[in-house]
């Protein structure tokens, strides 16, 4: 397994409030004294006030180093709260949860990975609680400020990791995502978000919300360091060739957008025909291809929602299938607990919790069989060497405390679009492609199952062609 090798900083937030991590020499820092040096290495004001903010009091409190033998520059990686770390508590995003839980006897698996191969773990950092939100609003202990958009929300459930990574705190963070936890904040943030095909890395040591459904993912600034850490993290020991077969359009996906969908469309497709010519493009109907395709879906299918003309049917049932599991393991999982304990949860929160905890197991079959038959369905569609391209989200951040009402129909087509890949188990990238009226846009790549690498090596060449737009 390779290690890093960047000459600049690099880090793993792994979100966890109060969190000393004693990891190397106990050389123990506040928030606000690592932005102080952020501040003597040459970073702006501008990046010290929300540095300070994304981890302020809750999450980043030590900083360890590599000897100095073996480093140019301190190698910095902050780690979201559901990483288990030896020796303190993985508080979930919640103090009940931190109050009533015991101190971690090992590290994960995955944090274990990233630091032998040479990053420095400087702490954790916000996350909302039980990781049941993509906003990243968290009522006990704040909301990490958007560098990119202060008035918007950062996005969850891994807020703190992807405002890390904006703020410059760190190069690379890791974060958990279910059903848009890693992709969602890294589009609000502007960042690079990167969710595995899944079970290739371990979520051993990672507090799991839906087995069927969770994932490590990390963030980064730009693709060289997003795949440094998918080499380690998905122990690949060969570059993947970027030889594209089709980037194939999801036309009606982009019709959810809330913007112009040629913003997104148009710098894609001239940076893929620049790299490897236009007979390389091809265009779906996603939401067709998946009503015939995935038999299961007729289970989950809402005939309301065939008369709402900003929808699309089978993927709103697609996300209805993956809500229900999701509601159905973390039940499993967490549902004893949120009984014995009444946790205090906030808006939002609350209401999910509760609504899990009467779930029944009617249709979990056939959330089961659809995510097998989405899988097929897909692997068929993209073959070894195809990529599908679609928003990652409809839009820039929403404002900070909108009215969940009024984000219903947003969030609505957001899981629509996240529950492609978290029903097929696909890779996802979310990219950043610049702003829109002044707020953060993205466009999302997904790849077949296990072609993480491919995945990766081919976003880093598709960054030469994008840095032009």
């Amino acid at each position: 397994m390779s290690g890093f090798g960047h000459p600049k900083l690099v880090g793993i937030l792994v979100r966890d409030e109060r969190v000393n991590l004693k990891l190397v020499n106990n050389n123990r820092q506040t928030a606000l004294d690592i932005a102080e040096e952020q501040m003597e290495m040459g970073f702006t004001s501008f990046q010290k006030s929300y540095t300070a903010r994304a981890v302020e009091h809750k999450s980043i409190t030590c900083r360890c180093r590599l000897p100095e033998t073996s480093r140019s520059l301190p190698r910095r990686e902050p780690l979201e709260e559901g990483f288990d770390v030896e020796g303190y508590v993985t508080g979930f995003g919640n103090p009940d949860w931190a109050r009533t839980h015991s101190v971690a006897t090992s590290t994960a698996p995955a944090v274990v990975s990233v630091l032998k191969a040479g990053a420095t773990c400087i702490g954790k950092t916000v996350m909302d609680e039980m990781a049941y939100s993509i906003n990243g609003e968290n009522i006990h202990y704040g909301t990490p400020t958007n560098p990119c958009a202060p008035d918007r929300v950062p996005g969850g459930s891994s807020s703190g990791s992807a405002v890390a990574v904006a703020a410059m705190l760190a190069d690379f963070s890791l974060g958990t995502d279910t059903r848009g936890s890693v992709r969602v904040p890294a589009s609000y943030c502007g960042i690079f978000g990167f969710r595995p095909s899944h079970g290739t890395v371990s979520t051993s040591g990672v507090i799991p919300m839906a087995q069927s459904l969770d994932t490590v993912g990390w963030f980064a600034r730009d693709p060289v360091i997003l795949k440094k850490v998918g080499k380690v993290l998905l122990q690949l020991k060969d570059d993947n060739p970027a030889t594209l077969g089709q980037l194939i359009i999801a036309e009606d996906c982009f019709k959810l957008l809330n913007f112009p969908s040629h913003r997104l469309t148009d710098i894609l497709i001239g940076s893929v025909e620049k790299l490897y010519g236009s007979h390389k493009i091809q265009y779906t109907n996603l939401g067709n291809f998946v009503e015939t395709k995935v038999p299961s879906l007729k289970h989950f299918t809402d005939n309301g929602t065939k008369t709402q003309d900003d929808n699309i049917p089978s993927l709103v049932a697609l996300s209805s299938a993956t809500s229900l599991l999701q509601r159905y393991e973390l039940k499993n999982n967490h549902g004893e607990w949120v009984r014995s304990v009444k946790p205090s949860l906030g808006p939002g929160i609350s209401e999910r919790v509760s609504e899990a905890l009467r779930t029944t197991n009617d249709n979990i079959d056939a959330c089961y069989s659809l995510n097998s038959e989405m899988r097929e369905a897909l692997s068929d569609l993209l073959g070894d060497f195809g990529i599908l391209a679609m928003p990652t989200v409809p839009g820039p951040p929403p404002k900070l405390q909108t009215e969940p009402t009024a984000l219903e129909s947003f969030r609505a087509k957001a899981f629509s679009l996240t529950s492609v890949a978290g029903a097929s188990g696909f890779c996802q990238v979310s990219i950043p492609l610049g702003m829109q009226d002044g707020l953060p846009i993205s466009v999302s790549l997904l790849a077949k199952h296990g072609s993480d690498g491919f995945l990766l090596t081919f976003v880093e060449a598709l960054h030469t062609t994008l840095k032009d737009h």
